[in-house]
């Protein structure tokens, strides 16, 4: 969450606003970095040229190197021969004996540059307590910026190229909401590393966990109690055998994607098509019409080339592993990223396979998550790729990362049914598009369904491109039923999942009235049970006595708005 900016005088920036709230003696043991006391610490120091004081620096010297004449006659209005004279700069500070008039403003303008570096660094400070992560900075006019722990969607690692030659990387806290998230560039990559890990640990909640033990073990814990006790991250840190508990050690990755795959995978994607479609359009435009329309192919080629270069080079170097604040994923050529995705922050999964990659049997995994940023903003849409291509078995393995509670059963139901089934088989358990409005999908009747699982809701899509959306139940906000005027006398309807905006779309259409109507019945409850029974906002805690959902008797007035509801799709 962040605070309104709130100009204040700048001398009261030299001390805190408020007093600093040290974590409780508890708290303390669970972090490992010092700068993680609740005390507020200052940023690396090359922390102001990092943000852009380079690029001061570049732009200045641009400007000076291009306006000297007029700086100079400006500044030092003596110098009337300045403008006349052709020689080098050097050779006339030589000739005129101007040395040190030379340096002194060389010495004034370092001295202004680094005393403004000084002060954007003095007055940007962080501090990280038991319920925050808080940031604050500016010198004249002060900014507040303030992200509660419990709302955390995820920690984002990034090392810059010219920031890892340096050794620095900075942590982006990404909060529940657009423009939420809370940035600390830059810090040294150790105390990155150490800070990212004491955020998980504060916001998973494995102080209330200790806490709820320790009256486990004075009253008597039931069984029931200790067995649901760190279910989440038990399951995630068992996937994989002999990886190490230990949270400053680097998980190995559950998926290796050679260079060649990477590569050949984004040259047969979607863009090669328009390229291919725009290059026989110039040609004919250059048969019927004007051959100079030809020349267009070079700079469409260079575009194409400069795009599939930055998506390649930003996808190499991919890892993705389970670890005890989440899974982490790993990407990025010349600058890396790490994100760490906590349990239960997965809104909306989705599994693709463009037509191009069929032959070849590979497989994408983007999701949904609360990221901070608009849906369409290009970091955004890149943290979405979790898997960016795989093989049916990468699939499952990132599957089993993301979505815990699936077991090896359902795992290979998805893709039996989900992935690579259609409504030929008799045994589909999804409900399809009937026969009589196959016109209305003429190639994808077959794939079209939906499918209520134990903890998600399964929409199947799509021939040319065939994907599976999963929506957990926990993380749905609506489900929606709606009808058309086409879809009225075919009695069909359609289907939606409300989640958070991303690029995976919880909507399904075409599908017969009644199987849709029952679907968003059994999901109407069901998601009440499953959000009734989450914990993941604090996923290392597990309350001491589980509540009993509503499942069963369901929420009051459900029955009358599901009679309401059928009376109107019929």
């Amino acid at each position: 969450m962040s605070d309104p900016a709130t100009p204040v005088g700048a001398g009261e920036a030299a001390a805190p606003a408020e007093p600093a709230a040290p974590l409780s003696p508890r708290a303390v043991a669970d972090v490992r970095s010092p700068l993680s006391d609740g005390e507020w610490h200052r940023l690396h120091p090359l922390t102001p040229v990092l943000r852009g004081g380079l690029f001061l620096i570049v732009v200045t010297g641009f400007v000076i190197a291009n306006l000297r004449d007029r700086i100079v006659a400006w500044l030092l209005p003596g110098f009337d021969d300045w403008e006349s004279y052709q020689q080098d700069p050097v050779d006339y500070v030589v000739t005129n004996n101007l040395l040190l008039v030379a340096g002194l403003v060389v010495l004034g303008i370092l001295l202004l540059l680094f005393g403004i570096f000084w002060l954007s660094w003095r007055f940007h400070t962080f501090r990280i307590t038991g319920d925050d992560v808080e940031v604050r900075s500016g010198v004249f006019f002060r900014t507040h910026r303030r992200a509660p722990l419990d709302r955390v969607q995820g920690v984002n690692l990034t090392r810059p190229m010219v920031a890892r030659l340096l050794g620095a990387a900075k942590l982006e806290v990404v909060g529940a909401g657009a423009d939420a998230g809370v940035k600390l560039e830059y810090l040294s990559t150790a105390n990155a590393e150490a800070v990212r890990a004491d955020i998980l640990r504060l916001a998973s909640g494995r102080r209330l966990a200790e806490a709820r033990a320790a009256e486990a073990r004075a009253g008597g814990a039931t069984g029931r109690t200790r067995a649901a006790a760190g279910v989440v991250t038990a399951g995630l840190s068992g996937l994989i055998d002999g990886v190490d508990a230990a949270d400053d050690l680097e998980p190995a990755s559950v998926v290796h994607i050679p260079p060649g795959r990477l590569i050949a995978a984004h040259l047969l994607s979607g863009s090669t098509l328009w390229l291919l479609a725009l290059i026989i359009a110039l040609i004919v435009g250059a048969i019927v019409g004007t051959p100079w329309v030809l020349f267009a192919i070079v700079p469409s080629l260079l575009g194409f080339g400069a795009y599939w270069f930055r998506r390649i080079t930003r996808s190499l170097r991919y890892s993705i592993a389970p670890t005890h604040a989440g899974v982490r994923v790993t990407f990025g050529l010349f600058t890396t990223v790490t994100e760490t995705l906590p349990p239960g922050r997965v809104h909306a999964v989705e599994v693709y396979q463009p037509v191009l990659w069929r032959r070849f049997g590979w497989w994408a995994i983007r999701v949904n998550r609360l990221s901070g940023r608009s849906a369409n903003d290009a970091q955004s849409l890149q943290l979405a790729e979790v898997l960016p291509v795989g093989t049916p078995a990468d699939v499952e393995r990132v599957l089993r990362l993301l979505l815990p509670g699936l077991s090896d059963e359902e795992v290979a139901g998805l893709f039996a049914h989900g992935l690579l089934g259609s409504s030929r088989r008799s045994d589909d358990p999804f409900a399809t598009t009937p026969r009589r409005a196959r016109w209305l999908r003429p190639l994808s009747w077959r794939r079209n369904g939906a499918l209520l699982a134990p903890q998600a809701l399964l929409l199947r899509h799509g021939v040319l491109r065939r994907a599976l959306v999963i929506l957990p139940l926990a993380r749905l906000q609506s489900v929606r039923i709606s009808q058309g005027p086409v879809d009225r006398p075919l009695r069909l309807a359609n289907l939606t999942g409300h989640t958070v905006l991303g690029p995976v779309s919880g909507t399904l259409g075409v599908i017969d009235r009644d199987a849709a109507l029952a679907v968003w019945e059994r999901t109407a409850d069901a998601v009440v049970a499953a959000s009734a029974a989450d914990r993941s906002h604090r996923w290392s805690a597990v309350d001491a006595e589980v509540p009993s959902g509503p499942a069963d008797s369901g929420p009051a007035g459900s029955g009358s708005a599901d009679e309401h509801a059928r009376e109107e799709l019929s």
